[in-house]
């Protein structure tokens, strides 16, 4: 009983302790993803590390960036796709959850699914982002530079979640599903 007391107070402390991008790693499972082909993500519109435009972000169009993949594992069924912020003022923010990308895609062009449509053109669907918005909501940091963190997860599953469905809900829905997963990194700062 004693024992079993002090492994939850660990677990809360260890919990408790997440924000951002630990939050999505400590959820997404990596051993599952260690033994497949090596999954890569890119966008053609900024490099990994570099800065994204502006007609990107709130300060201009806000339509979604064009992402490229490669390399999915044989097995793949669906994609996933996150971006968060782990510079937000309370620790985290998701701009974009698209999830039931099918196994054939290669990526997403821009502007992918204007107006806030759930569906995107050809396949996939998008959740719910911070902003309380279906779709893309692009950077808008209040002030400095922010990093945005784009994960794209390769699964053996189609996820048949709702539209509407939240970052935390695909998580879950992704646990035991994940083949492979590959993250690109780049900025934002409002002149």
């Amino acid at each position: 009983m004693r024992g079993s007391k002090v492994a939850w107070a660990l677990t809360l402390a260890f919990v408790g302790a997440l924000s951002g991008d630990a939050w999505m790693n400590s959820r997404v499972p990596r051993a599952e993803a260690e033994s497949a082909p090596r999954l890569s993500i890119r966008s053609p519109a900024f490099s990994d590390g570099g800065r994204i435009p502006r007609q990107y972000t709130c300060d201009g169009a806000d339509s979604s960036p064009p992402v490229e993949w490669t390399g999915a594992p044989e097995k793949t069924r669906t994609f996933a796709l996150v971006c968060n912020d782990p510079d937000a003022p309370r620790g985290d923010w998701v701009h974009w959850v698209v999830f039931d990308l099918p196994a054939t895609s290669k990526g997403l062009p821009e502007n992918a699914a204007p107006n806030g449509r759930e569906k995107l053109a050809g396949s996939g669907t998008q959740g719910r982002n911070d902003f309380g918005k279906i779709g893309w909501g692009g950077p808008c940091p209040p002030s400095g530079s922010h990093r945005y963190t784009f994960r794209l997860y390769a699964l053996d599953t189609e996820l048949g979640l709702a539209p509407e469905a939240t970052r935390e809900q695909l998580v879950k829905a992704m646990q035991g599903h994940v083949l492979a997963q590959a993250q690109m990194t780049a900025s934002y700062a409002r002149e």
